[in-house]
């Protein structure tokens, strides 16, 4: 019947994002992994400085400017992108495990979000409080292991985001499937006078 397009399309339009919400949200998620990469960039050069510097008085102020990093601006800008690309995701038409490329990227946000919590922040708190105790710098790789893994991971996210590689998942193909059938479904005429119907497909939420 006819009624039936606009009902599946209405269906699948309900779980999507307005055009205003999407743009907004698309910003957000943007602005915040720039900023994720750039505090990681940061986060980085003043690693190298402490490990490469003979100065105590230059390890200290950048093992200080680590913490501040790491403790008032990594988290929320990680939470607000992980968060961001959840949105999107569940949002729009690409989903959160239609395709592969979507599927890694928000595994890869997350555990890079868990490895700032349990790994790069007690790295730079003992680094901080080793120094300021009147010590050396403990280990160099508690100051820069974590911003080049980190870095290195937002690097790979970028790049699946721009080419979008390795096609639909084993869910994505089969709801792929599924929309087909039930677009299908809904273009079948139910006699002479919805003939004119089968050059008018179902649109489900596209």
């Amino acid at each position: 019947m006819s009624s039936t397009p606009s009902k599946n399309t209405s269906s699948a339009s309900a779980k999507r994002l307005s055009r205003p919400a999407r743009r907004a949200a698309l910003v957000v998620h943007v602005v915040a992994s720039a900023s994720w990469v750039g505090l990681t960039l940061g986060l980085l050069a003043l690693g190298i400085t402490a490990a490469g510097t003979g100065s105590a008085v230059t390890v200290e102020a950048s093992v200080r400017a680590m913490k501040l990093f790491a403790d008032w601006l990594l988290l929320p800008v990680a939470f607000l992108t992980l968060a961001g690309g959840l949105v999107l995701s569940l949002g729009t038409q690409w989903g959160l495990a239609r395709h592969r490329w979507v599927y890694v990227k928000f595994w890869l946000t997350l555990a890079t979000t868990v490895a700032t919590v349990f790994a790069l922040r007690p790295g730079v708190n003992s680094a901080v409080a080793a120094v300021a105790a009147g010590g050396p710098l403990p280990d160099a790789g508690d100051v820069m292991m974590g911003p080049i893994v980190s870095l290195s991971a937002y690097v790979f996210m970028t790049v699946i985001s721009v080419l979008k590689p390795w096609g639909l998942t084993k869910r994505g193909r089969r709801l792929r499937e599924d929309d087909g059938r039930r677009s299908g479904t809904a273009m079948k005429p139910a006699g002479p006078a919805e003939s004119g119907e089968r050059s008018r497909p179902a649109r489900l939420g596209t």
